[in-house]
């Protein structure tokens, strides 16, 4: 019994494959390291329930907000919440609020 050996002199190594494989171990990894330190905590705290727990693990990749992202420094809101109502002035809505009592 003999047997061919086959040459690998032609073999295409798809570089972009290999890097999103690479790639996607890394987050991967990153993930259960992530959640086993979240687990570790909700642990640590003596959380009551599972649920708790559960939560804690599946909340493990949010990050608190930092000074600068806080939704006060924001300023005011300027979404029309009901864009086919009318705009009154302050003295228009005033005379209205008083004819409806």
């Amino acid at each position: 019994m003999t047997t061919k050996k086959t040459s690998h002199d032609n073999d295409y190594m798809d570089f972009s494959k290999l890097e999103k494989e690479i790639e996607n171990a890394v987050v991967s990894e990153e993930r259960y390291w992530r959640e086993n330190d979240a687990k570790i905590r909700a642990v640590e705290q003596r959380v009551p329930t599972y649920d708790d727990f559960r939560e804690m693990v599946l909340a493990a990749h949010l990050k608190p907000l930092e000074e600068k992202d806080k939704i006060s420094s924001i300023g005011t809101f300027t979404q029309v919440w009901n864009q086919s109502a009318q705009k009154l002035s302050k003295s228009q809505l005033k005379n209205e609020q008083l004819s409806s009592t």
